[in-house]
């Protein structure tokens, strides 16, 4: 089993840390900020970094890639379809990268961005996906239409409940407050938005979450049910029927939450 911890950055960003300390190595993903990964190999001498994996090309995902390639000669990997700095490998949907021993699918999730990937290891139940799923939310579609998202995020709840979700923001607590707002009477949502606010006030992380939690308490997750879809059609109108148009209600409602 390979480490994994989340090194903080900018206001609330997380750089995912992964570490076999068999071999010494590790690897980064979405280092927007060279500091803090530098701050880390520093404090841990013998250290190599290996790899630094993107998920897309926004620039607190990618601000200190080329400080750290330059720095440590790690391989960078990225989507094949975004322009992504010193980037060594172009991953396309279904292709697999070892990485630290461990064989990740690779994943297009398009919606937040065009080229968007998310990075799936089957054997230990993990997934690094960027700004597409979010615990409790989903990213903000700055590129892509709400049925690609829809789409992406269909993909991703597809795989099995005890997936471990790493995403890149601590934007919990807020997703909860809005996932509530859609659905007050979903008792496994409440409990955790209560134990979320109780973590953030002790300035606890939130991360990681599991898909088996998504599936239960975000709403982006939930677009069949009886309940997301009467919150939708409340604000929407009736004609809101279909999973995607749904999502679209939901995704345009927590955007001017």
């Amino acid at each position: 089993m390979i480490q994994i911890d989340a090194l903080p950055a900018f206001n609330d960003n997380y750089i995912w840390l992964l570490q076999d300390a068999g071999s010494k190595r590790c690897a980064v993903v979405d280092p927007g900020d060279a500091a803090p990964v530098q701050a880390w190999l520093e404090a841990h001498p013998g250290w190599q970094l290996s790899d630094i994996l993107i998920t897309h090309h926004h620039f607190d995902h990618v601000g200190g890639v080329e400080t750290l390639k330059n720095a440590t000669g790690a391989r960078v990997a990225g989507p094949a379809t975004e322009k992504i700095p010193a980037r060594d490998l172009d991953l396309n949907d279904n292709d697999v990268i070892d990485v630290l021993g461990l064989r990740f699918q690779i994943i297009t999730v398009p919606g937040h961005t065009l080229g968007h990937i998310a990075y799936y290891h089957a054997g230990q139940n993990l997934l690094l996906c960027g700004d597409t799923l979010f615990a409790g939310g989903c990213g903000r579609l700055f590129e892509g239409t709400p049925q690609q998202m829809h789409r992406s995020l269909s993909r991703l709840a597809a795989l099995p409940a005890s997936t471990r979700v790493y995403c890149t923001h601590e934007y919990t607590l807020s997703n909860l407050r809005f996932a509530h707002a859609v659905e007050p009477d979903n008792v496994r949502l409440n409990e955790r938005l209560a134990e979320v606010t109780r973590w953030r006030a002790e300035g606890r992380i939130s991360l990681p979450s599991t898909l088996e939690l998504e599936l239960a308490t975000n709403p982006f997750l939930r677009t069949g049910e009886p309940s997301i879809i009467e919150a939708a059609q409340a604000r929407d109108g009736d004609q809101v029927t279909e999973p995607s148009a749904v999502f679209a209600s939901l995704r345009a409602w927590k955007d001017s939450f």
